[in-house]
């Protein structure tokens, strides 16, 4: 393929070889090391509220622009690297359907006949998923934002069209072939193992494109509603509470890493909120008037089937479940680490840290599960 597409595919393959991570469906947590340059979120650090916004957005502001198609490198061969099965490099994985299909059974490429066992077709070819709607803010193909990579998924074509410019939000019927999308007349419901991706890409956006500028250089400014927006080409989305929500309980894995720095090789450009999530709350949530900090990297979620005790303790606590290959950190409640990698044993840990609250991170094979530990 051509020369720019060619020197990366050879480092991604370096990257997507690492190791043996999972896709969004079958996820791994601990198998991908983000590539954060050094000083990259610096000129964000101690800001907070607006100030922290604008700090984002001029870090990822001005990233290099790619052509929506092309015969050089473009959209569609950027997605093809950033969301290949880790399993099966032929093979891509769709957004809303989660099935692994073959990069070349695309929309466009009239040789559908060659698929599903002469069975194919170009409604169940892939194409490329606008996150964010287009129509809400950059409705043309000339426009930076439209070819945003970050904002761009492959999507079986007819759950595509299915989709439409609904905004994201629980409840309504199962889709006939997304059997894990709910949707009504106004708004759509993902598999909850991309809830969180989609919920990030919507964050990117609001923070890259604040202010946007369209071809005509004329300016816009993307944001978030909390409530859905049917019928509406204004550049305002929802529904940002069940965003959140999506972000906390669907944490980042080693997938949407891997994505973010694939597309960050080409754009030169990062999602903030898949580096940092703590950011979300920051900038929409509980700590809006807080300082942000890089060491406050931590996921603020609460899984049911995860349990310590006993809580309160006085600094020896048990888990609930049996963990065989887990890793340990101790955060200050204001987010500095305090003790990494504590060994676990016999499902016992012991904390030795003076009478205080903190967060507990562990990262198994299971997941990445936050707690917050009262030591007595």
């Amino acid at each position: 393929m051509r020369l720019l597409f060619l020197i990366f595919f050879v480092l991604s393959q370096n990257l997507i070889s690492q190791s043996g991570f999972g896709s969004s469906s079958s996820p791994t947590y601990t198998n991908i090391e983000p590539s954060i340059p050094l000083g990259y979120y610096s000129q964000a650090e101690g800001k907070s509220g607006i100030d922290l916004k604008e700090s984002i957005h001029q870090i990822i502001a001005n990233h290099n622009v790619f052509p929506y198609t092309s015969s050089n490198t473009d959209t569609w061969d950027i997605l093809q690297l950033s969301d290949q099965d880790p399993l099966n490099n032929n093979n891509i994985i769709l957004v809303y359907t989660e099935r692994s299909q073959d990069k070349l059974y695309r929309d466009g490429s009239g040789n559908y006949s060659a698929f599903e066992n002469g069975n194919g077709t170009q409604n169940n070819a892939w194409n490329r998923e606008h996150i964010w709607p287009k129509s809400h803010g950059f409705p043309d193909q000339d426009d930076i934002a439209y070819t945003d990579v970050h904002n761009l998924k492959p999507a079986d074509r007819s759950v595509n069209s299915s989709r439409g410019t609904k905004d994201y939000d629980y409840g309504g019927q199962q889709h006939a072939e997304a059997l894990n999308c709910l949707f009504d007349t106004d708004s759509w419901e993902a598999p909850s193992s991309v809830k969180g991706d989609i919920a990030r890409i919507i964050f990117y956006m609001v923070v890259r494109y604040d202010p946007g500028y369209d071809h005509l250089n004329n300016i816009f400014d993307l944001e978030l509603v909390d409530y859905t927006t049917p019928g509406n080409t204004n550049p305002i989305f929802g529904k940002l509470s069940s965003l959140i929500e999506w972000h906390n309980n669907d944490p980042v894995d080693d997938f949407e890493k891997n994505r973010n720095e694939v597309i960050f090789g080409f754009q030169g450009n990062r999602n903030p909120f898949v580096d940092h999530p703590s950011l979300v709350s920051f900038i929409w949530g509980e700590n809006i008037n807080q300082q942000w900090s890089q060491s406050l990297n931590i996921f603020s979620i609460v899984n049911s089937n995860f349990t310590i005790y006993p809580n309160p303790s006085k600094g020896t606590v048990q888990f609930n479940k049996e963990l065989n290959s887990a890793k340990v950190s101790i955060y200050s409640i204001k987010g500095n680490l305090l003790m990494s990698d504590v060994h676990i044993l016999n499902n016992s840990l012991q904390i030795d840290l003076p009478p205080s609250s903190y967060f507990l991170k562990l990262y198994s094979d299971q997941g990445i599960f936050v707690k917050k530990i009262i030591i007595q």
